[in-house]
């Protein structure tokens, strides 16, 4: 059973969609083989500003990347980067038995996206066309 903040965040996903103009992207997973998660980091002084995702996954995975896109925008890039997976399913209240993945796959792009911050070819990450805006 998804809890209802995760239900809320499947149904109602927030930041979803690409990032005109990122100053940092994450991939975890490989498009086109499975589950996938893009995260897109647009960048003010020392703090996220602006986070999106995109993902390819079942609807704990939607759910994981619009909580983690909202909950990180104005936090410090290096507080963002010591977000662990069991931290993001207690802020969405709980994933069901085997859905764990689902929040480790948005973190393990999060820390992908953190990474790639001030590597200069950061934003060609994930730039071909195979990103995914769906479920």
């Amino acid at each position: 059973m998804y809890s209802e903040s995760t239900t809320d965040h499947f149904l109602n996903p927030r930041n979803i969609g690409p990032l005109e103009n990122a100053d940092a992207v994450g991939t975890a997973g490989t498009p086109g083989e499975g589950n996938f998660m893009v995260i897109e980091l647009k960048l003010r002084g020392g703090s996220i500003g602006t986070a999106r995702f995109q993902t390819y996954g079942c609807p704990a995975a939607v759910a994981a990347g619009s909580c983690l896109t909202e909950w990180i925008m104005g936090m410090a890039i290096s507080e963002a980067g010591s977000i662990t997976g069991e931290a993001l399913e207690v802020r969405l209240g709980g994933l069901p038995l085997g859905k764990g993945h689902c929040a480790a796959l948005a973190v393990e792009a999060l820390r992908a996206a953190v990474s790639a911050i001030g590597h200069p070819d950061s934003t060609d990450v994930c730039a071909d066309s195979d990103r995914g805006g769906g479920t």
